[in-house]
C-alpha cells in the first residue's frame, strides 16, 4: 500500500501546536512535515511530494515583513504554493499572509477593537464550506483583519471583522479564526496572552472557557468535514 503524500504545516513558533488540525489530519493517514520560517528554516522550493500546505497563525503581523525575515519568506513563498495547484489553507495570520500575497491590505479594526474569544460567523449564501442554516461560533485571537483579495470568493462574514473566510481559485482558502484550538491550546493562550484580555473587544478567560464548552463540539465537527473536503481537492 502506498503511503499518503505528506502535508506541510508552516508554524510561526517552535512551541506552537497545530492542535485539532494535526490530530484530524493524522487520523486520515497523512504524515505531517513542520516548517518554522521564523527560525530561519527555508520553505520548500516547490510542492512536489506534498498533498497540500497549511500556514498557521502567530502573534506577529502580516505587515512585519520589513522586520521579520520569516514573514517576508512566507509572502514570497505563497505564490509558489498557489501555482502548484495543491490545496492551501491559511489560518488567522496565514489567511492574512495569503491576502497580502494576493495584493490585499491587512489592517487593524478602525475602532481599535480586537476579536479574542468565541464569536459567530455568518455563511454567505451559495457557498458550500459552511452550513447555510447554522451560525457557527468560532475561536478568534487577532487585532487585524484583511480586505478581500481581488478575485476571491467571500465564504463567511462577521460583525466586527467582515471577512472571516474566503476562497481563492479552486483550492486555496483563508479563515480568520482558529479551528485548531482545543482545550489545551486554549489554556496555554489564556495564560501566556493574559495581558491581551484587557484589549477592547476581548472576552474574559472565564467567558472563553464557558463558550469553549458550548461551541467546541460543533467546531470540531465542522473542521473534520472541512479538512476532508479540502483534501479531496487537487490540481
Amino acid at each position: 500500500m502506498s503511503k499518503a503524500p505528506r502535508l506541510l504545516l508552516v508554524m510561526q513558533a517552535r512551541d506552537a501546536s497545530a492542535g485539532r488540525c494535526a490530530r484530524q489530519l493524522r487520523e486520515r493517514g497523512y504524515p505531517l512535515e513542520f516548517c518554522y520560517p521564523q527560525s530561519g528554516e527555508p520553505l520548500p522550493t516547490g510542492m512536489d511530494g506534498y498533498a497540500g500546505a497549511i500556514v498557521f497563525g502567530g502573534p506577529m503581523s502580516a505587515n512585519d515583513d520589513d522586520t521579520l525575515p520569516g514573514i517576508r519568506a512566507q509572502l514570497d513563498w505563497i505564490p509558489t504554493a498557489l501555482e502548484s495547484g495543491r490545496p492551501f489553507l491559511g489560518i488567522c495570520l496565514g489567511a492574512q499572509l495569503l491576502a497580502r500575497a494576493l495584493g490585499a491590505a491587512v489592517k487593524p479594526h478602525p475602532n481599535g477593537l480586537a476579536e479574542i474569544g468565541y464569536f459567530p460567523i455568518q455563511p454567505v449564501v451559495g457557498q458550500t464550506v459552511f452550513d447555510a442554516n447554522t451560525v457557527l461560533h468560532v475561536y478568534h485571537w487577532h487585532r487585524e483583519g484583511f480586505d478581500l483579495p481581488h478575485g476571491a470568493e467571500l465564504l463567511a462574514t462577521g460583525e466586527r471583522f467582515p471577512h472571516q473566510a474566503y476562497r481563492y481559485g479552486a483550492n486555496a482558502f483563508g479563515v480568520q479564526f482558529h479551528p485548531e484550538v482545543q482545550q489545551k491550546i486554549l489554556e496555554v493562550w489564556l495564560t501566556e496572552g493574559a495581558n491581551d484580555l484587557t484589549t477592547p473587544g476581548a472576552q474574559s478567560a472565564a467567558k472563553q472557557r464557558d463558550l469553549h464548552a458550548c461551541h467546541d463540539p460543533a467546531l470540531d465537527q465542522w473542521c473534520e468535514g472541512f479538512l476532508g473536503q479540502w483534501l479531496r481537492m487537487n490540481g
